[in-house]
């Protein structure tokens, strides 16, 4: 058994088909997979998305640690509520995690990281600190992920005033707060519109049945995997690891090269990779014939194998989809 999220019995209840994923016992779908996606992509839908790590850093040190901790400058989060995308590196740029930052205050950032690499992620992160920074890992919050074309408006109604407030003026890939407490930003991963919402656990449950009751549908990770890869998003574990770079994996608008005097962490790797030239990179794959992509098949190049790191058959399209690491050439 795995660990469950405040949510766990809501899923069980509706008939969810529960399954293991990163350590958790999670839903992979409520019935057909296929309509869950398509919802989301016509409609709202929902993601228990609490096995994800959540993790405050407090302090006057917070910005100077993760200016070296990750490849994205953080200098480029200046208003309260912005968000950044980035990877935390090895020193020879091997890709530790993919994560989210988001900027609340000079002293407080939040961090969303990765469910599976979350022992490894808070090992590096406690190794590299630095003095004045407080890291917290935050278990006490659960997180909900609305998505869709009509995800804002129905968690308004949902909601109510409090979010209306919240979302008024709020731009993609920012962050804001409810007068009752609920972490909201306007980021995802599905390709479409929508929310991510934190909240203390015992408030989960609550907020899950008041977004069910206005018509936003549960989704599974079956649907949030599909709709990810159709939008042409990496999955950590399967597109990049430690055993590739950003470069190599489609990510290098990630990498904050300015100011060049801003050493961090897996810097110098890389800057030896762009110099050298990429051996391999991620592209995007349709299959124009019957069947469907998976990951690890092999793919014949004349330059040389290439491998699918993820595949599967998109509703949207309706024909079968991947992403593949090949040589460069």
């Amino acid at each position: 058994m795995g660990e469950r999220t405040p949510l766990y019995e809501l899923h069980r209840q509706a008939g969810a088909r529960i399954v293991e994923f990163g350590g958790w016992d999670m839903p992979v779908n409520y019935g057909s997979q296929i309509d869950e996606h398509h919802c989301v992509r016509r409609d709202a839908g929902m993601f228990d998305v609490s096995h994800m790590t959540r993790i405050d850093l407090h302090g006057a040190g917070a910005r100077p640690y993760l200016r070296h901790l990750v490849a994205n400058n953080v200098d480029k989060l200046s208003e309260p509520g912005k968000a950044l995308y980035t990877c935390m590196l090895r020193p020879d740029g091997g890709v530790i995690d993919d994560l989210i930052i988001y900027y609340l205050r000079e002293d407080w950032f939040r961090i969303v990281v990765n469910a599976a690499t979350r022992d490894k992620d808070l090992a590096w992160m406690c190794e590299q600190l630095m003095a004045d920074v407080d890291l917290k890992h935050r278990p006490d919050l659960a997180m909900i992920a609305v998505q869709g074309p009509q995800a804002i408006s129905k968690a308004i109604q949902a909601l109510g005033a409090s979010l209306q407030a919240a979302v008024a003026d709020l731009k993609i890939f920012y962050a804001a707060e409810t007068d009752d407490g609920v972490f909201v930003a306007r980021t995802g991963y599905t390709g479409e519109d929508g929310l991510e919402l934190i909240m203390v656990n015992d408030r989960a449950p609550a907020i899950w049945s008041a977004l069910a009751q206005a018509g936003i549908r549960p989704c599974g990770l079956g649907a949030r995997d599909t709709l990810r890869l159709e939008a042409g998003m990496n999955l950590y574990g399967s597109d990049m690891d430690e055993s590739t770079t950003p470069l190599e994996s489609g990510l290098g608008w990630t990498v904050g090269w300015e100011p060049a005097e801003r050493e961090f962490v897996g810097r110098a790797a890389l800057e030896q990779q762009r110099e050298h030239g990429l051996q391999r990179k991620l592209v995007g794959m349709v299959l124009n014939g019957r069947g469907v992509l998976r990951g690890h098949q092999k793919i014949v190049t004349d330059h040389g194998q290439g491998e699918v790191t993820s595949g599967t058959f998109s509703p949207t399209l309706e024909r079968s989809i991947g992403l593949a690491r090949v040589p460069a050439a």
